[in-house]
């Protein structure tokens, strides 16, 4: 047994180092994203600029008569200090009020960068934080590591290509993407559906728009018709579940918003990622995808949910047409359409899938277990995982791996195992998300076999 264990390592070991020697066609895909972020101040209108790249997420600023508007302020002090600066070189009017599209730290944390002498208002929806809220009150804290494996937090430089709608960075304190320790709180919030406000001689209109948070909201500049639509748009398949773990995304609802968009005349739309679309046609293009999309992604699992599927079987039911699934800002860097559909199911029917004999399942120890006797003990599971690996058959590698590591968890060989079919995974996803929690993980497995 050792001697067969000590070979396998070996022989994994081998086949690891020379997968990092390979660069698939969708880590090139990935690579190619990240000149969508670039860092450039693009103009977006006569009197609105968007800074892109110089955070993880988009800042924009439309000068008026009095001061300037800020939509959103970035992840850091760092980036948003950076970014002030870039655009006191358009205007070095007054910051007169920030708005944020949600609550979240890569779109709030730099936002006493742009306070100034006086503190602007601060305008936001009136359900701003409420989705930490819940996971605060629980006591849930691991959304600290999965997030972490999510954004690669804990990857070399060389193994981080980005986050899919957003450049690699690496925060001080792991884990904490979406927390800033600046203060935030709104003075202002839009209660109803929509607003029309005021500022520095801006006439803007705030619109409720749930979505990827149920605090979202997307602003309309009519003078330069300019949408600023926060994280319901970027160019990706939108993440319409995160898998660092998040409260339920009413997909629903995100459908219903990107409707409101795209009821707009708008020239130019940025998102909340990601360099903006601009010209009319191809903003009524990307926007009527996009909403048709999500749209589908809602309509047919709900089809397949009255057919008694499962959502392992609606997964293969619902694939996005060709004319959707083809466009280049749907391609999956960020989300991915399967989650979606399984969030879709969760959302409305909860974790039973239908199945009867999922009611009570044995636990993964107790099924592995007769996995490996049918496989004829663990000896041989090992063998056909390993067999599995050498024949590209990752995803049944790793799922034969998970079965020895419930029987055993200390099983350095099945922990190999398990390390190389996730790096062999990530090799080939083009999704970022995935890509870091495959690398992630083979990392960690690979530090804990050693």
């Amino acid at each position: 047994m050792k001697l067969l264990i000590a070979s396998l390592c070996l022989s994994l070991l081998s086949m690891g180092s020379s997968l990092a020697q390979e660069v698939s066609q969708a880590t090139q895909r990935l690579k190619n994203q990240s000149a969508q972020f670039q860092e450039q101040i693009i103009k977006v209108s006569d009197n609105a600029y968007v800074a892109v790249g110089y955070s993880v997420s988009n800042v924009s600023m439309i000068v008026g008569d009095e001061g300037v508007v800020i939509i959103d302020t970035g992840l850091s002090m760092d980036d948003a200090e950076r970014i002030a600066k870039e655009f006191r070189k358009l205007s070095d009017k007054p910051v007169k009020a920030i708005i944020f599209t949600h609550s979240h730290g890569d779109h709030t944390g730099g936002a006493a960068a742009f306070f100034g002498d006086a503190r602007p208002q601060v305008w936001a929806h009136k359900n701003f934080g409420s989705e930490a809220g819940p996971l605060k009150a629980a006591g849930l804290t691991v959304q600290t590591a999965r997030g972490a494996r999510q954004a690669g937090f804990k990857l070399p430089p060389d193994q981080r290509i980005n986050n899919g709608v957003a450049p690699v960075r690496y925060p001080q304190k792991v884990g904490r993407a979406f927390v800033t320790d600046n203060d935030t709180k709104p003075t202002h919030l839009l209660e109803g559906q929509q607003q029309t406000i005021r500022i520095a001689g801006i006439e803007l209109e705030l619109v409720s728009s749930p979505g990827e948070t149920n605090d979202q909201l997307f602003v309309w500049y009519p003078l330069g018709k300019v949408l600023f639509a926060g994280d319901n748009f970027y160019r990706s398949f939108p993440n319409l579940y995160a898998i660092r773990g998040t409260p339920n995304r009413s997909v629903r609802l995100w459908a219903e918003s990107l409707g409101r968009l795209a009821a707009y005349d708008a020239e130019s739309l940025v998102g909340g990622h990601t360099n903006p679309i601009m010209g009319a046609a191809e903003v009524k293009q990307v926007v009527t995808d996009y909403h048709a999309a999500v749209q589908f992604i809602h309509d047919k699992t709900v089809e397949g949910m009255n057919l008694g599927l499962t959502p392992d079987e609606l997964v293969e039911y619902v694939q996005l047409p060709e004319n959707l699934a083809n466009k280049d800002y749907l391609q999956p860097f960020y989300g991915h359409p399967e989650w979606g559909v399984r969030s879709v199911f969760n959302g409305y029917l909860g974790w039973y899938d239908g199945n009867p004999s999922n009611l009570f399942r044995l636990s993964p120890k107790a099924e592995a277990e007769r996995v490996a006797k049918l496989a004829g003990g663990t000896d041989q599971l090992l063998a056909s995982a390993s067999q599995a690996l050498a024949d590209d058959d990752n995803q049944w590698a790793a799922q034969l791996a998970d079965h020895l590591l419930a029987i055993d968890n200390g099983n350095a060989a099945a922990k190999q195992v398990k390390a190389d079919a996730l790096t062999k995974l990530a090799k080939n996803m083009v999704n970022a998300t995935a890509r870091n929690f495959y690398l992630t993980v083979a990392r960690e497995l690979r530090e804990e076999a050693n």
